[in-house]
């Protein structure tokens, strides 16, 4: 399947439940000041819709001059337990962890214990030939050309799932080629933020997650935020959702030592704050390294941040996706603005509902969000079949709706009912895509993927070239045909 995972079904309607309804309250060091009422209510209308109607859940903050001036939770924390989000809910920040690795970085380079244009196997234990090259500064700004380990064929399915050390799941890439010469491309990688890791405790004499604690965490007072490699209680801890139409399932688990320096951490929008207020010359490292650490390379990316241009302003940010969460922080340093989310639904992008938030506060036009078509075609399913979901998809057309009716949307649906094992509806789905779009590679991995749960491989393979013949660097196609053990090629 393609990049999501089997779940079992939990059927639970969204809830938008603004903070003065929840349950827990803000602390005082992250409790909103009184904003102007014209943006509260815009910024709340744009949530309440993005709940509605992209399945919206988690916490949001905006602050000016490193206060907050908006500060609100929708959705649910757990829906099993019927516990809300509320502003003390403990995210898994995936990916944002990266500008925190990168600042220790810098704090052991302003130390003496390391420089970032030193060859990263000089910290690493049996450090392959072909890394011989690569630098700190590479692994910094993904430019190392290092595969990314959570590219790799059945990463979501089988690896991802697996437990390892830091060193064992080197393993799974060290070996294999470089992508590209080091410094030549921009490739991003998890692999690179990896071994940064190791880097830092190699230079630094101490685990990973205890550096974080001790230099970074600790010394900022985020108590909300730590190492999740761990199977220790984390208090308000939200669940990761998936969603099909308005019903919100359970994400797959993968195993949290996958995370490490690369997306380890978890956090609250309040103890982000906490991090983003000390972003300052002297406080957690120099002006020099911070300079560094917000200076773009190769597409725009720093150590740990990209920067760029937005709104005709600049800005820095960076996002987080795993397994049922999304998350992300965007600065404008000149603005003194800041906005942070923090969502445990698949589907509503973090990145869109941040930048939606700053746009906003900055007197930039949004759009609301509306009903998605995705969405509307699971609900009509579940009412009258896949045989309705067609009819209303193309009523929805002709009337000229503002959707996307691109490949994607059908090709994301039938693969929501794959999900559920509604293997009938999602067959038909598929099929009605490849009506409208024949060249649609990945609705032929759809039907092999169905072929496959019913059993039937060879026509699985048939399919799978049917695909590769239509996409011939569909990789998905080709190790599906390998595992498979037929040819790739026709």
């Amino acid at each position: 399947m393609r990049g999501i995972l089997h779940v079992v079904t939990f059927a639970l309607a969204a809830a938008v439940l603004p903070a003065a309804a929840q349950g827990r309250q803000a602390s005082d060091a992250v409790r909103a000041a009184p904003a102007d009422k014209a943006l509260d209510t815009k910024l709340d209308a744009y949530l309440q819709a993005a709940t509605r109607h992209e399945q919206f859940s988690g916490t949001v903050l905006l602050a000016r001059d490193g206060r907050p001036v908006f500060v609100r939770s929708y959705g649910m924390a757990n829906y099993e337990l019927g516990v809300p989000n509320a502003t003390d809910t403990v995210f898994r920040l995936a990916s944002v962890t990266k500008q925190f690795t990168a600042l220790a970085i810098m704090q052991l380079q302003e130390q003496g214990k390391l420089a970032v244009d030193d060859p990263v196997c000089r910290y690493l234990a049996d450090c392959p030939p072909a890394w011989a090259s690569v630098t700190i500064r590479q692994l910094l700004n993904h430019t190392s050309g290092i595969a990314n380990f959570s590219s790799l064929p059945q990463w979501d399915e089988v690896l991802s799932r697996r437990d390892y050390t830091p060193v064992e799941l080197v393993s799974l890439f060290r070996d294999l080629p470089l992508r590209f010469a080091p410094g030549t491309k921009f490739e991003y990688s998890n692999s690179g933020y990896h071994l940064l890791g190791l880097v830092i405790e190699r230079a630094s004499g101490m685990g990973w997650g205890a550096y974080m604690q001790r230099r970074i965490l600790g010394p900022l007072g985020m108590t909300h935020s730590g190492d999740d490699n761990s199977r220790a209680l984390v208090p308000h801890r939200a669940s990761g959702y998936y969603s099909l139409g308005t019903t919100f399932i359970n994400a797959p688990i993968i195993s949290r030592s996958v995370g490490y320096a690369a997306g380890g951490l978890y956090s609250t929008g309040g103890d982000l704050l906490l991090w983003e207020r000390a972003l300052v010359p002297g406080r957690l490292v120099g002006g020099p390294s911070l300079d560094a650490m917000f200076t773009p390379a190769r597409n725009g990316y720093g150590f740990g941040w990209r920067i760029g241009e937005r709104f005709g302003r600049r800005e820095m940010d960076h996002s987080g996706s795993d397994n049922g969460f999304s998350t992300y922080i965007i600065r404008f340093p000149t603005e003194r603005l800041t906005a942070i989310v923090l969502s445990n639904s698949d589907r509503a992008s973090a990145g869109k509902v941040g930048n939606a938030m700053a746009g906003l506060a900055l007197g930039q036009t949004v759009a609301t969000p509306t009903a998605q078509l995705r969405e509307i075609l699971w609900d009509r399913i579940d009412r009258g079949g896949a045989a309705a979901a067609i009819d209303r998809y193309r009523e929805l057309k002709r009337a000229g709706a503002a959707m996307d009716f691109g490949d994607d949307a059908l090709v994301g649906l039938g693969y929501d009912l794959y999900e559920a094992h509604r293997y009938a509806d999602a067959k038909a789905m598929f099929r009605f895509n490849l009506t409208l779009f024949p060249k649609s590679a990945y609705s032929h991995d759809g039907l092999a993927d169905i072929a496959v749960a019913e059993g039937d491989p060879k026509q699985a393979m048939t399919l799978f070239r049917q695909s590769l013949a239509l996409d011939p660097a569909n990789t998905y196609a080709s190790d599906a045909l390998a595992r498979l053990g037929g040819p790739t090629r026709r």
